[in-house]
């Protein structure tokens, strides 16, 4: 899921339908940001970045193509979450809902499935500001038919989803409370599989733009290029699917 987020900020229907625009320039530092998520602040219409690694690093921009700053740190001592990755968050993605900023992000070590979702709030996304609550318990252990990584959040009709998963039954699906901070306890469900062995999809985005909600993934061989290349067709790309509904079922959308 590498420059997901990215991409989805530069899409506009004609790109959805038939096309793809070259990646916008980027001044500044604007290296070394996996899985990143993008937002303008209301206040003031500054552009905000966070990305995997560490605490969550914390960069700003007045225009979206930079010159992005190091901004701070969203976890200034790490995650709560009692789990080996909580010194290391990974996925991070930032919604601003009723006032506050919400950002969820995945503690976990690669390759395993002892994994949760964490979530801060922040009322302006300044370093300094950010509340950890830590686990929303939408969590995977050894054996799950999912892996707790790489969360997206979406509100629809004031219901609060959570998109999640990565290899291991690829991408599920689950609902939280009313405040958006923990799981509702409702079972998780699986809203898109690949097939093909290890089942390589993750970083899921969901979008809504006039009758469809847009399911974007990335799937395929993600790592390991320096020494072997993937069996045509099973390069890492960015894929995606639509659905009248936000819960599915979600299709191709090449005729």
């Amino acid at each position: 899921m590498f420059l997901l987020r990215a991409v989805l900020l530069a899409l506009t229907s004609a790109v959805l339908s038939t096309a793809f625009q070259n990646p916008l320039a980027c001044k500044g530092q604007c290296h070394d940001s996996h899985d990143p998520t993008l937002i303008r602040r209301t206040s003031d219409g500054k552009y905000f970045r966070f990305a995997t690694g560490g605490g969550i690093d914390i960069y700003t921009a007045s225009s979206i193509t930079g010159s992005w700053v190091a901004a701070g740190k969203v976890l200034t001592k790490g995650s709560s979450i009692d789990n080996p990755g909580a010194k290391d968050a990974w996925a991070p993605d930032v919604h601003y809902v009723d006032g506050t900023y919400y950002l969820y992000y995945a503690v976990s070590s690669f390759g395993t499935q002892q994994s949760a979702i964490g979530l801060a709030t922040s009322t302006s996304m300044d370093s300094g500001t950010w509340t950890d609550h830590g686990s929303t318990s939408v969590v995977s252990k050894t054996g799950d038919p999912y892996n707790a990584i790489d969360p997206n959040f979406i509100q629809v009709s004031g219901k609060n989803y959570l998109t999640f998963g990565s290899f291991w039954g690829d991408i599920y699906q689950t609902t939280l409370s009313s405040n958006a901070e923990t799981w509702s306890k409702s079972a998780p469900y699986e809203i898109e599989l690949n097939k093909t062995s290890p089942q390589p999809s993750e970083g899921a985005y969901v979008y809504h733009t006039g009758s469809y909600y847009y399911l974007f993934f990335s799937s395929g061989s993600c790592c390991g290029y320096d020494a072997n290349r993937p069996a045509p067709g099973n390069e890492y790309k960015i894929m995606v699917c639509r659905s009248k509904t936000v819960t599915g079922g979600y299709v191709s959308t090449v005729r």
